[in-house]
């Protein structure tokens, strides 16, 4: 009897503890450390009043981001695995050793797993070379840079059962591809040769610190052949940087990493409304310096930012994708992009007119099949054709794509657009994209692949 009193007591102090997230929920607030929007309310019904048959699982989406005390669950179940396993709960932060914490998806390339094939590699220094034979044309300058991985800087806080593959990853791979280009910036080797007595990386951000920037904007500026931004007199530390991947599995300890400042007074201005460095588009002036600069780039280029904006008498800032290579005339155009995202440069071409080709002595064998697709849209002043080919197109694996439409041949960048496509998240390395000014005559297009070997295919 007393047994069943204190197996009904404990019951019922089990159910009320479980209770209490859902009890609690219209009192208390919640948000996200994920930098994102969460799910609203599900409705009974579609926006065609039609009855909403994936409510139940909308709900449950819904809940589990919005009960009560939700950040302090995170955080406690967080704790307990790292002391406990070493693991992290969130798929998106690998926790290593000595408090260091890294990006989950940067994994692949630190274990040299998952690469791009030949193809997809060397289709994006294609897309590279076009971007600088068109810089070259317009009398710009362009340097090209990938920000490593921390992991790619420091693999020693790595959980140890983390051990790469006897393996090229993609950035080894690229790097052999375009290492006679004069546009290509290996700023890997520059950080890993830079010997700093202090870590350029965040211990539990993904990104690199303002030292770290600072010695990738001394690369860009020697390779310029100009004079880096002035470091002022003396670095010196702060505790203010809040890590987001520390936010992520620690929500509720908002734990500051060290950040690295020097005393150097800027005189740059941002021009028209600036809300903070993750803005899309960032505009600067500085009346002490000389020339006009371009940069797109990522969540890296925040750091990097005041530095290039004290050397250029105007700058722009930009994350906006595909990248707006319109006007770039005169320019210094410097392209910056994460490691883990390299695969993302055959994705997307860049907005500019397509080179006009001449192909006209080329012997191509015509493709019969049916299976060759091209579509087109109105984009920005400039026609879109863009489109996936059958293997039966590909001789080898470095190939020129070119496509002929109202009697003008045009150069393609060799870009599988997976989005426009319905493909998103796909990669492919069979795929074409370029833009054509909106008044271009768009008739019948005919593709052209013609391989290194020199064979040709052509469509029907």
């Amino acid at each position: 009897m007393k047994k069943d009193k204190l197996f009904k007591i404990y019951s019922a102090i089990f159910i009320g503890i479980c209770l209490v997230p859902s009890i609690c929920m219209p009192f208390v607030e919640t948000d996200s450390a994920e930098k994102r929007k969460l799910s609203e309310f599900p409705s009974v019904k579609t926006e065609n009043e039609e009855l909403n048959f994936e409510f139940f699982d909308q709900f449950d989406t819904w809940f589990s981001e919005h009960f009560a005390f939700r950040q302090q669950f995170v955080n406690a179940d967080s704790r307990i695995k790292s002391a406990i396993t070493m693991t992290s709960p969130d798929k998106n932060v690998i926790i290593g050793e000595n408090g260091w914490l890294y990006y989950g998806d940067t994994t692949d390339d630190f274990l040299n797993i998952n690469t791009l094939g030949n193809r997809e590699i060397k289709n994006i220094a294609h897309n590279l070379r076009m971007i600088d034979e068109y810089c070259k044309n317009n009398g710009a300058e362009f340097i090209f840079f990938s920000a490593p991985n921390k992991n790619s800087i420091y693999p020693e806080n790595m959980p140890f059962n983390y051990i790469p593959a006897n393996a090229c990853n993609n950035y080894t791979l690229l790097s052999a591809e375009i290492a006679g280009e004069n546009f290509w910036l290996d700023m890997k080797s520059s950080l890993l040769n830079a010997n700093a007595s202090v870590p350029l990386y965040h211990k539990t951000d993904t990104h690199w610190n303002n030292l770290g920037a600072y010695a990738g904007h001394t690369e860009i500026m020697t390779k310029l052949g100009e004079n880096p931004c002035s470091a002022g007199t003396q670095w010196y530390t702060e505790n203010d940087r809040l890590g987001d991947l520390a936010q992520m599995i620690y929500p509720i300890e908002k734990a500051k990493d060290t950040q690295i400042y020097n005393d150097y007074e800027y005189s740059y201005v941002y021009n028209g409304h600036f809300r903070g460095l993750d803005d899309l588009t960032i505009n600067t002036t500085n009346e002490n310096a000389d020339g006009e600069l371009i940069m797109f780039r990522d969540s890296y280029g925040e750091a990097i930012l005041p530095y290039m904006a004290e050397c250029f008498n105007s700058a722009e800032f930009s994350r906006v994708v595909p990248y707006r290579l319109n006007n770039i005339e005169n320019k210094t155009v410097v392209l910056e992009i994460v490691e883990r995202n390299l695969g993302d440069l055959q994705k997307y071409a860049p907005l500019m007119p397509a080179p006009v080709a001449d192909i006209s002595g080329i012997s191509a064998e015509i493709y019969s099949g049916d299976d060759v697709v091209i579509k087109t849209a109105e984009i920005n002043g400039y026609t879109h054709i863009y489109g996936v080919l059958p293997d039966d197109f590909f001789s080898d694996d470095d190939n020129n794509i070119f496509v002929e439409t109202g009697g003008v041949t045009y150069k393609a960048f060799n870009c599988f657009e997976d989005k426009d496509l319905d493909c998103e998240g796909e990669h492919s390395g069979n795929g074409f994209s370029l833009y054509i000014p909106a008044e271009k005559v768009i008739d019948d297009i005919k593709i052209t692949v013609v391989g290194s070997n020199g064979k040709a295919v052509v469509s029907n």
